[in-house]
């Protein structure tokens, strides 16, 4: 919600639980209820595999998955874009 950006690492929580936590440092940075953009990075080897898609995971309020969509990322930037005021 603030847009500060960060690095950190993950611990693997319950399943299904819907907890995110920062800690640390990092939970310096934002309130809980706060939205918070999750975003992973790969290595992917030149040429890129013809059968690499990245992964989009929409939640709802309390961490529910929603919706995957993967292969799609253009249209998935403009629906995040028209259900949220980040623009």
């Amino acid at each position: 919600d603030n847009g500060a950006r960060l690095e950190t690492y993950v611990i693997a929580g319950e399943p299904g639980g819907g907890v995110i936590q920062l800690n640390g440092a990092a939970a310096r940075l934002v309130a809980p209820g706060d939205t918070v953009i999750i975003i992973s990075y790969a290595m992917v080897e030149e040429p890129v595999p013809p059968d690499y898609a990245p992964t989009v995971v929409f939640v709802d309020a309390e961490n529910r998955i929603t919706r995957i969509a993967r292969d799609e990322i253009g249209a998935v930037i403009g629906e995040f874009r028209e259900r949220s005021d980040v623009r």
